[in-house]
């Protein structure tokens, strides 16, 4: 079969020729259909992200550990629980079946591959309890996953949805996605500052953060009060940090904003089923509408490589 081959931390993926699997007992065969390529791959690739450390010891590898394919009855199903050197960058992969859920009807592959993305918008509501009405804002909005957060705050019934980012043109693109107001990251820190204090109205009542980092504390001084008031709180879910891996947080950031501060994985244990099931029906629907990109598994070298794809996910499908 052919697969994508790293030999090296942070090498880029080789086509190479390599033995088909065969699957052991409890195992199940699947034919590669789909494989988004996302952030956390290249990361670990890399060897900078914190799970990165039996992939890296596993080298030559074969990087991403989750996919959609078919068995071979045509099924189509989700599979993951790769173990490194194996991974879903190949024609063929073997996994335990328990690792192979299908997936529902009505789904393309490219669709159900990115399913993940649409699916850490929902932490809005599962991790904080979104209403409808609330104001939203999305840290991080013109990636692939925060384009969706918008528009899963928007189907949600958020009565106000900020969005920031750092190209103008991208976020111009997202009031047609649902966003009312933009804000740019690229600025001085006192204009970010200002620029979150002058969108937010009422009050943020819920921020999706994909970015952590300086925004993030930018924003932690914005909502903090410079009088003795008693702000209304604002819960942020931190869901990713392409703006940084840490924060640097004033004390009365947390006394006196209102500012709670969740992981994504809140209540996602008994939110998950529901979650998933919501976004499911808005995709079949055609609510909910993921942009994906994709590539033939020939050109991996090159697809990985691509910096062009603001706000598209990267996914590579057979030849």
């Amino acid at each position: 079969m052919k697969a994508a081959v790293v030999d090296r931390a942070g090498g880029i993926p080789q086509l190479r020729d390599l033995p088909d699997p065969v699957p052991r007992e409890g195992e199940v065969l699947i034919a590669v259909e789909a494989v988004a390529v996302e952030n956390v791959d290249r990361a670990i690739v890399a060897g900078t992200h914190y799970t990165a450390a039996a992939f890296q010891a596993a080298l030559p590898a074969i990087p991403c550990f989750d996919g959609v394919g078919r068995l071979p009855d045509g099924t189509l199903v989700g599979f993951g629980g790769l173990q490194p050197p194996h991974g879903a960058l190949a024609q063929f992969v073997t996994v335990p079946a328990a690792y192979a859920p299908p997936i529902p009807e009505g789904i393309e592959p490219t669709a159900a591959v990115v399913l993940a993305s649409a699916i850490s918008a929902m932490c809005m509501r599962v991790a904080a309890g979104l209403e409808e009405g609330e104001t939203v804002l999305v840290q991080g909005a013109t990636g692939v996953a925060g384009r969706l957060a918008v528009q899963v705050a928007r189907l949600l019934g958020a009565g106000r949805i900020v969005a920031t980012g750092r190209d103008d043109a991208a976020l111009a693109d997202l009031q047609r996605l649902g966003a009312d107001e933009v804000i740019s990251t690229a600025v001085t820190d006192d204009e970010l500052v200002d620029a979150y204090r002058r969108h937010r109205g009422d009050g943020y009542d819920v921020v999706v953060d994909y970015l952590w980092g300086r925004p993030t504390e930018m924003l932690a001084r914005a909502l903090t009060p410079e009088s003795f008031v008693m702000p209304k709180p604002t819960r942020l879910v931190h869901v990713g940090e392409s703006a940084g891996s840490s924060i640097r947080l004033s004390g009365d950031a947390l006394r006196t904003s209102g500012l709670e501060i969740y992981g994504a994985a809140r209540n996602l244990a008994t939110g998950m089923q529901a979650a998933y099931a919501q976004v499911v029906e808005w995709i079949r629907s055609g609510d909910l509408v993921i942009d994906v990109t994709t590539m033939p598994l020939s050109r991996i070298s090159e697809a990985w490589q691509r910096t062009d794809l603001r706000g598209s996910r990267l996914v590579i499908v057979p030849d």
